[in-house]
């Protein structure tokens, strides 16, 4: 396939024309939520851009349970878990608290657009190769000599797949960071919070994210303030 310099740009700064990559209006919420102030959140990107790390952080911020699909779908040894399996355990999770969720990670082709479509917000973590690539070998190595938990209970880094092995997540990681960039571009362009949608673009090298972060916490410790009867029964209203 001829790579055009149109293409390039719209895969490099996906939901621009002109190669700028558009980012919400600072006066968005940092997360949009449902109509009865849940929210359900899913963390979306490329194999080490911290979608865990991200996930476990906002679901903290906001008291509401994290699920790593990964620890549903991996069993001990690397076993994965039978389709409908995954998809009854995605199911249960997802119904087990009504004040909503934080869900990290993709497996559509698992289980569809199940988490996407149900989720308030989707948070699509979008960092240069340059930046994560360097922190995914290193926790990897750090899984190699047991000094860092795996993925899912029972299921250890091997040697002889982390190096040798086109199932790698070294290996997975380098070759799936343009088509990710692709997939979740296209939908940033038409579902994103730029346009109205839900799905939030989180790049660069680290600023964004912490910014957005901190928009999270104060929203939270807004919305966890609690209002004066006066407020309370105008709120009400």
């Amino acid at each position: 396939m001829q790579v055009t310099k149109e293409y390039a740009r719209a895969v490099l700064f996906p939901g621009s024309a002109d190669g700028n990559p558009l980012v919400p209006s600072a006066n968005m919420p940092a997360l949009r939520g449902d109509a009865k102030g849940n929210y359900r959140v899913l963390v979306v990107g490329n194999s080490g851009v911290g979608k865990s790390t991200v996930g476990r952080e906002v679901a903290a911020i906001l008291d509401i349970p994290f699920i790593p699909l990964d620890t549903l779908f991996w069993g001990t040894g690397w076993t994965q878990c039978p389709r409908e399996e995954f998809r009854a355990k995605v199911r249960a999770a997802l119904d087990g608290d009504p004040r909503g969720w934080v869900v990290d990670g993709n497996y559509t082709s698992h289980i569809g657009t199940m988490t996407y479509e149900e989720a308030t917000d989707v948070i699509w973590l979008d960092p240069p190769l340059a930046l994560y690539f360097p922190r995914l070998c290193w926790r990897t190595f750090l899984r190699l000599l047991r000094l860092a938990p795996p993925c899912s209970p029972g299921c250890e880094e091997r040697a002889s797949e982390v190096f040798f092995s086109r199932e790698s997540i070294v290996w997975w990681c380098l070759t799936h960071h343009w088509s990710v960039r692709k997939r979740y571009g296209e939908r940033y362009s038409v579902d994103g919070v730029h346009v109205g949608g839900k799905v939030r673009r989180i790049g660069g090298w680290g600023s964004q994210l912490d910014a957005w972060k901190r928009d999270v916490r104060a929203m939270s410790a807004t919305q966890g303030e609690v209002l004066p009867p006066a407020a309370a029964e105008i709120a009400d209203a």
